[in-house]
């Protein structure tokens, strides 16, 4: 029979920064939640609590409807750093 693998355990970096609020406007903060396309990337990829989580994804929505964060990116034109252009 095949062996499960272990993986490592993630910890929430919220948790560990003991972070109160996530802000919408703290766009440095965010940017480890979002993947090069700006999908929030799920809870067992970036290892957030469900609290925190939850956070980081309403945050994320008001930082997109305050156009601080854009909803998509061009197929065309993916770039390696997307908050560079945020400035």
């Amino acid at each position: 029979m095949a062996e499960r693998r272990r993986f490592k355990k993630r910890y929430c970096r919220y948790c560990e920064q003991k972070v109160d609020f996530i802000d919408y406007k703290d766009l440095q903060l965010l940017k480890f939640s979002l993947s090069e396309r700006y999908k929030i990337m799920p809870r067992r990829l970036t290892g957030n609590c469900k609290k925190h989580q939850e956070m980081v994804t309403a945050a994320i929505k008001r930082a997109r409807q305050t156009a601080l964060i854009p909803y998509i990116v061009d197929r065309k034109r993916v770039v390696e750093n997307p908050f560079e252009l945020i400035k």
